[in-house]
């Protein structure tokens, strides 16, 4: 009886809401196709995987590609380069969107406040193939960095080459790329805030200051929170795209990370069960950091993503 009730609302509701469905069903697709789909192909971290043989064919070897990378040489520096890197990207570029976002808040000329907009959007726009194009050239002795150097009588030098500046370019240069296009969601955050709440600061006395510790702030906390515990769900994934662009090896010893080792490990060495298990290690690190860190929050806060 319990049965029958409940297809008869499924069935009342499709028939009722079959447009919003249809309108779904691209994203559903997708998400099965490119996401779900691909997922069996993890097993092969597992094997010893040979296109021949296909995923199921290839001889089982457990572990053994995990152990493999565990106590590969490479392991701690991989580790240390991807944690630093990480790190930095949230010690210095989370907070660089929140802030151009307040501050753009309190521009009061629209020309000013669009063009201002429009200037620090552009380069998340850039090719990320161009932009490290850029970045090179500006690293060259003869580029732009080098010059402000020898402007304040500094000496110069292939930056790029130097194992010691290329968290610094990197960290850097990834605060310049995104943000702008970061501060979007927190301009969006700003404008939710009730005004009510700031005539009643002024009226008792709160300057701008106060204002911004005691109503702005706390009005988009919701959503800095949400967007840390997201980044902190990504920590040991830095895009492998950037660093390949802008590495060598006069520089792996600070520039390589786990992303762009897979990437040689998979595609230009072709030993695909190998780098499978370490994107797989670093998946699971991930979703074990996104858990602990919503479940922190949560308990702290009372703002999480479940």
């Amino acid at each position: 009886m319990m049965g029958n009730s409940l297809s008869n609302r499924i069935r009342k509701d499709l028939q009722r809401n079959w447009t919003l469905y249809l309108l779904v069903l691209p994203v559903l697709i997708y998400y099965a196709v490119f996401m779900y789909k691909p997922m069996y192909g993890a097993i092969i971290a597992f094997k010893d995987f040979t296109p021949a043989k296909g995923v199921f064919g290839s001889e089982w070897v457990g572990f053994e590609n995990f152990t493999r990378f565990f106590t590969s040489p490479y392991f701690g520096r991989l580790l240390k380069n991807t944690l630093l890197l990480s790190i930095y990207s949230i010690i210095f570029g989370f907070p660089a969107p929140i802030i151009l976002a307040l501050l753009l808040n309190e521009v009061k000329n629209t020309k000013f406040k669009k063009f201002s907009q429009t200037i620090t959007y552009l380069p998340h726009f850039i090719s990320l193939v161009v932009a490290c194009g850029m970045i090179k050239d500006f690293c060259l002795t003869t580029g732009l960095f080098n010059d402000i150097v020898a402007l304040f009588g500094g000496t110069r030098n292939p930056l790029l080459q130097n194992p010691a500046y290329f968290r610094t370019i990197y960290t850097a240069t990834s605060i310049w790329q995104e943000i702008g296009w970061g501060s979007i969601i927190y301009l969006s955050a700003l404008s939710g805030v009730d005004s009510q709440l700031y005539e009643a600061a002024s009226i008792d006395g709160a300057g701008k200051w106060k204002q911004l510790l005691h109503v702005t702030l706390p009005g988009i906390a919701p959503t800095i929170i949400i967007m840390l515990i997201l980044r902190m769900g990504s920590l040991m994934s830095m895009g492998y795209e950037k660093t390949i662009l802008l590495y060598n090896p006069s520089t792996y010893q600070t520039a390589d990370i786990i992303s762009s080792y897979v990437y040689r490990a998979g595609l230009i060495e072709q030993d695909w069960s190998y780098s499978t298990a370490i994107g797989l290690f670093n998946s699971v690190i991930n979703c074990v950091l996104l858990y602990i860190t919503n479940k922190v929050s949560k308990k702290t806060t009372e703002n999480s993503l479940w």
